[in-house]
C-alpha cells in the first residue's frame, strides 16, 4: 500500500504541474481548477494509504 501511496504523490504532482500549465494559458483536458480538486484529491488518498499501513 506505501507503493501505491507514492504513486499517488506522484499523480498529485503531475496535476499540480497541469493545473500550472493551464493557468499559463493552454487547457489539457480540464480547467486549473480542477486539475488543483484532483491534485487535492489524491494527495489524501495518499495520505490515508500511507498511514493505513
Amino acid at each position: 500500500m506505501k507503493q501505491l501511496g507514492d504513486i499517488l504523490i506522484v499523480l498529485a504532482v503531475l496535476s499540480v504541474v497541469l493545473a500550472i500549465t493551464g493557468a499559463i494559458g493552454t487547457d489539457i483536458w480540464l480547467a486549473s481548477t480542477q486539475w488543483l480538486l484532483v491534485s487535492a484529491v489524491l494527495s489524501i488518498w495518499a495520505v490515508y494509504t500511507k498511514i493505513r499501513d
